[in-house]
């Protein structure tokens, strides 16, 4: 080949499509990324950013209301009657353990195996997790009535020589989620130490690097700190994986150790995982999609990012519709006549409306993903987000009124609907959630900048973003 065949090859290449997309965009410089990231910090805070702030605290505040209204007079304040004891409280307790989920999913198993595209999402999804889990505690702290004596579900020594009752499944909840809290927030806290060691050094005010001076542990960025760091969080990452699977395991246990017919069944801690893992990912959806365009950050959360998780969204949803028919046949199979008219009644019964809500939202919304086109639609991935979380929700709901709400003796059926207490306090989760959101947003690097740096060409000579890197490196 000559000289000038191998230039036009050369030029020819540069304007190929890449073999994958990139992800980040512009090829920025590390410096870069610095700056643009933690420009969010030190930037002043906007009346958009101070008007959604205020409306979520509003929220918030109305929720802490009714939390203290129902500490104060008791919940009997709540729509619960015999024979449904369990109802929005157990609900949201569900549904928010299940946000949670995504979290560690995308940070440590993405990261164990060593999925890229991670980098610009994980973080956002961490701190979903923790924010989460305080709202799932708030739910099941409250149902307990007298949220005072928390502790005596704890193993403690006691003046009268009692132990908890370790064969409840209430009991094995308070260890799979404070397990599941403590090892989430180390893991969340062990990655920002490098970012805030970089907001230690970007931020002006002499209060705020003292701040960000002491959470960032004094790292100054040495070999050694960047060595045990590493060790440090594939540890974490390796604890928190079964962490996923087992956490919402457990939270079944509350149901299947019931001998109810529609609860007594086996398919329910893969069913709740897989369910717990899909509508984890849609809330992460819901957030990055606002995060993205409010702070302007379509650099580093691209579309092939929203697609990845469309993708996962698509596969779980497909389990959780999977699990809704294999209940089905399971209950025609088992011969139990109980069984057969529990699910009968579920799809035809007082709570169809909520059973189709579910089936909708769950197994039909997220089928549009099968098209590339749609797949990277911003507006209609946002859309179905939310859908997936209703339908989420639905199906938690579905689950507990439908089991309980005809009991054995026809004497005492009944029929279940929330009080304004019960809907205000679950308002309040949602404000606590956002707000808590809003404000990390605002105060801690929203994107991991020392792992978006690691996947930068530059930072790695070796891996090509795209044919034109290949060819430009090669020659």
């Amino acid at each position: 080949m000559t000289v000038v065949q191998e230039q036009q090859r050369l030029q020819h290449s540069s304007h190929e499509e890449p073999v994958r997309e990139e992800l980040v965009l512009g090829n920025p410089s590390l410096r870069d990324v610095t700056a643009r990231i933690a420009s969010i910090v030190e930037s002043k805070i906007t009346p958009k950013y101070l008007a959604t702030l205020t409306v979520t605290g509003g929220m918030a505040g109305l929720g802490l209301f009714a939390l203290y209204y129902t500490i104060v007079t008791g919940i009997g304040v709540w729509g619960l009657n015999n024979p449904i004891g369990w109802g929005w409280d157990i609900t949201n307790f569900v549904f928010w353990i299940g946000i949670g989920h995504a979290g560690t999913l995308i940070s440590a198993i993405l990261f164990l195996f060593r999925q890229k595209w991670r980098t610009a999402i994980n973080r956002s999804a961490e701190a979903m997790t923790i924010f989460a889990v305080i709202c799932a505690l708030t739910m099941v702290l409250s149902h307990t009535g007298r949220p005072w004596l928390f502790y005596w579900l704890l193993p403690y020594p006691n003046q009268m020589q009692m132990w908890i009752n370790f064969r409840s499944p209430l009991a094995w909840d308070v260890f799979a989620v404070n397990t599941y809290f403590t090892v989430s927030a180390l893991f969340w806290f062990v990655g920002l130490i490098p970012d805030l060691a970089t907001l230690r050094n970007y931020v002006k005010s002499d209060i705020a690097k003292k701040i960000y001076g002491v959470l960032s542990l004094g790292w100054t960025g040495s070999t050694r700190h960047w060595h045990h760091y590493e060790i440090a969080y594939m540890i974490l990452a390796g604890i928190s994986t079964p962490l996923v699977l087992s956490v919402h395991s457990v939270v079944s246990f509350d149901f299947t150790v019931g001998i109810l017919p529609g609860w007594h069944t086996t398919i329910f801690p893969p069913y709740f995982v897989a369910g717990a893992i899909f509508s984890g990912f849609a809330m992460v959806m819901t957030l990055l999609v606002i995060t993205r365009e409010i702070l302007d950050l379509k650099q580093f959360i691209t579309m092939k990012h929203l697609e990845n998780m469309n993708k996962i969204m698509l596969a779980t949803g497909m389990m959780v519709g999977y699990a809704y028919a294999m209940e089905m046949f399971i209950a025609w199979y088992s011969g139990s006549d109980w069984e057969r008219w529990i699910f009968i009644n579920r799809a035809m019964g007082d709570y169809a409306w909520a059973y189709w809500t579910m089936v909708l939202c769950n197994v039909i919304s997220p089928q549009v993903y099968w098209f590339k086109k749609l797949r990277r639609n911003l507006p209609l991935m946002f859309v179905i987000s939310i859908f997936i979380n209703i339908g989420m929700w639905f199906e938690r709901f579905t689950i507990i009124a439908t089991t309980l709400h005809h009991d054995f003796l026809p004497a005492s059926w009944g029929y279940y609907s929330p009080t304004w207490v019960e809907i205000s306090i679950f308002i309040g989760t949602f404000g606590i959630f956002l707000s808590l959101f809003l404000l990390f947003a605002k105060f801690v690097p929203v994107i991991a900048i020392a792992e978006i740096k690691s996947i930068l060409p530059g930072a790695q000579p070796k891996h090509h973003h795209g044919d034109h890197h290949a060819d430009a490196s090669a020659h």
